[in-house]
């Protein structure tokens, strides 16, 4: 018995520990799910307060004569007034359930509703579960979608915001008398604005969700009506598929004169659906083409602040960076030539494999060009930079390991100086992993089997994202190969898989989504553009080998020097031969 008590003890304890620990690591985000639940609840609360409605039924399911099929007792006394004279007292019976409803139980019904004291208590709670199931639906996609890269908490909360304005301004908006229509009420719904902004932020998986998400919210907030709902719904996704793969901001334009033309098609569909006159509807479609047109124009101002304040690698932001025009990228080429020209070759390695896999390729680019901005300072360190003179030749293996590892250090601090997106310091962070400095390890192993391998390993984490997968293979694969004598197509194939293989084995690509497939179509890319690199050359004409020439020119100087010294003897001679004669 006491030892069932010990391992039900140890048992809670252990469950009471991994609660605990998921509070710890996940508390910014619960924490943002209690406030966005509570930031919703208040908007609910003044939704429901100014809403004529009774027992969570609108004033206009009722009207009199109609026989009501429910029974209604007031909860609160609310007396006479000059506008109402009519007062009502609580527990009063206002209508039952059977009978016809009567003048007098109309005109309380309607008191009831218009009343300030009166908060439909029924509706505010159905309402405040719906959210929660909203809410709860929200937290499991984000936690189950594949998307691929890590969810960044600014991206969560964006999610809350933007769902808190098209909420709001849909329950309230609905409460004006022009957009009481449910067909003039999309007009004002800003949830199309909202998708396009977080799928040029944040991809077109994150834009879909909250367009899912905002559609039921805007069909509570509009009460039901499904006219709203089915143009949030087919609005907000079809915002997110012409700005998916968009890469220019002019594009914007063409994405907003096509979202204006998709809006308009939206409301003639449900005006033909609902049986509604098109002619009572008439100032709708200009008005929802409007809606359109500027969520695109408003997603372009918007745009450059929130890449900006959230720090994100939109298309817009990755295209900027990759101008090599910059200063950052015009300082690598002078301080450190030979790195530059490994990162371009990186880049449309890493490029190219992205775009078989299905990845961010641009992202990879962009990530490429940055990975080794940490060698500036040092550049001479670093073999690809060298011009004969090897620095590591005066130094001994454990300060040339300190000095090859702090570039990835340095690199993440330049990065942060810049304000370079997140994902970007990722692959320049994660782009050696914790692999070990096989060159200086291998070294000190052969004076000292001794030596701790943990001693030459990089400080980072192994790749959590495939573009930075594939960033570290390109990385390996482009300096390795340089040193591949006769790189034929063949030779290339075996060499890159092996050094897939000894990453595999190392265990850097734990952490990523790559498959054998991935890896499989990553090495036929590298395999293309290396050969195509590598290609042979046909010899031109009396062309010759530098070394041949470089070599006959010193035997020509050093003939000619020869025939020099034997010219100047003879001449001596000659002049002693002519002074003997005299």
């Amino acid at each position: 018995m006491k030892n069932k008590n010990n391992e039900v003890k140890r048992s809670s304890e252990s469950v009471f520990a991994q609660f605990s620990g998921y509070i710890k690591a996940k508390y910014c985000i619960i924490l943002l799910f209690v406030l966005g639940f509570a930031v919703a609840s208040a908007l609910n609360f003044f939704n429901i307060a100014t809403s004529q409605t009774i027992a969570s039924f609108s004033l206009n399911d009722f009207e009199i004569g109609q026989i009501a099929d429910r029974t209604i007792i007031a909860t609160n006394s609310i007396p006479a007034d000059v506008e109402n004279p009519i007062s009502i007292e609580a527990g009063e019976r206002i209508i039952r359930k059977g009978f016809p409803i009567t003048e007098d139980g109309f005109a309380k019904l309607r008191k009831m509703a218009a009343a300030p004291v009166y908060l439909d208590y029924r509706a505010f709670a159905n309402t405040e579960l719906y959210l929660l199931v909203i809410a709860i639906v929200w937290s499991l996609l984000f936690a189950f979608l594949p998307f691929g890269r890590k969810i960044q908490k600014r991206e969560m909360l964006l999610h809350v915001v933007f769902f808190l304005l098209v909420y709001g301004i849909t329950a309230f908006g609905r409460k004006t008398e022009i957009f009481s229509s449910p067909f003039a009420l999309p007009i004002i719904i800003p949830a199309s604005l909202c998708v396009l902004l977080l799928t040029i932020l944040y991809g077109q998986l994150s834009g879909v969700l909250f367009a899912i998400i905002a559609s039921f919210g805007v069909f509570n907030a509009s009460q039901w009506a499904p006219v709203p709902f089915l143009y949030a719904v087919i609005s907000c996704i079809a915002a997110a598929n012409v700005v998916r793969k968009i890469e220019r901001r002019i594009d914007m334009v063409v994405a907003s004169l096509l979202l204006a033309v998709i809006d308009v098609a939206c409301i003639v569909v449900c005006t033909v659906i609902f049986s509604e006159r098109f002619s009572a509807i008439a100032h709708v479609f200009g008005g929802v083409a409007f809606n359109g047109f500027i969520s695109g124009i408003f997603a372009l101002g918007f745009l450059t602040p929130l890449e900006m304040i959230l720090n994100t690698a939109s298309v817009f932001r990755l295209m900027d960076l990759s101008d090599l025009n910059n200063p950052t990228m015009r300082k690598l080429m002078i301080t450190a030539s030979g790195t530059y020209s490994h990162s371009m070759m990186v880049a449309q390695l890493a490029e190219s494999a992205c775009r078989e896999i299905g990845a961010n390729a641009l992202l990879a680019r962009v990530g490429a060009y940055y990975h080794d901005i940490g060698k500036m300072e040092q550049s001479e360190y670093f073999v690809e930079n060298q011009t004969g003179i090897n620095k590591h030749d005066d130094i001994n293996p454990s300060l040339s390991v300190a000095v090859i590892k702090s570039h990835v250090k340095k690199g993440v601090e330049k990065a942060h100086q810049m304000h370079l997106p997140q994902q970007v310091i990722d692959i320049i962070a994660e782009h050696h992993g914790n692999s070990i400095i096989s060159y200086f390890y291998n070294e000190v192993k052969a004076k000292d089997p001794n030596v701790n391998p943990e001693d030459f390993r990089y400080t980072g984490v192994p790749p959590t994202t495939r573009e930075s997968a594939v960033v570290m293979l390109a990385d390996t694969t482009e300096a390795a190969c340089r040193t591949l004598e006769n790189p034929s197509a063949s030779r290339l194939e075996k060499f890159i898989q092996e050094l897939f293989n000894a990453k595999v084995d190392n265990r850097q690509l734990d952490n990523c989504s790559l498959t054998f497939r991935d890896m499989s179509k990553i090495k036929e890319a590298f395999v293309q553009l290396l050969a195509g690199y590598y290609h042979n050359r046909i010899e031109y004409p009396n062309q010759k080998d530098p070394d041949a020439l470089s070599k006959n020119s010193k035997g020509e100087e050093e003939h000619m020097k020869q025939n020099g010294r034997i010219g100047e003897r003879q001449s001596k001679s000659g002049e002693k031969k002519v002074d003997t004669g005299k």
